[in-house]
């Protein structure tokens, strides 16, 4: 089981592998929140703004936010989004 601490480091590993991306969503008018890290070493995301409602978001969460963070952190299994589109 994961500690407090553990999860805030790694949302802050996951934070500086979306910076990235992030700019890309800014530009569209989105963006996207780290909502939570379980045990299983799965991301739950929050997309924001117009990633919302975007048609394009599942390509983005599979080509950019999911390469992102496990090309960085190889440890992370999944990531969900809790809004918008379908888990990857």
């Amino acid at each position: 089981m994961m500690t407090a601490q553990d999860k805030s480091i790694l949302i802050e590993q996951i934070n500086a592998a979306l910076s990235d991306v992030r700019p890309h969503l800014l530009t569209d008018g989105g963006d996207i929140e780290v909502v939570d890290v379980t045990d299983d070493m799965t991301v739950k995301v929050k997309w924001l703004g117009n990633c919302e409602n975007c048609n394009m978001s599942l390509i983005t969460m599979r080509a950019g936010i999911e390469h992102a963070i496990k090309s960085r952190i190889p440890s992370i299994h999944h990531i969900e989004a809790v809004n918008g589109v379908e888990t990857v």
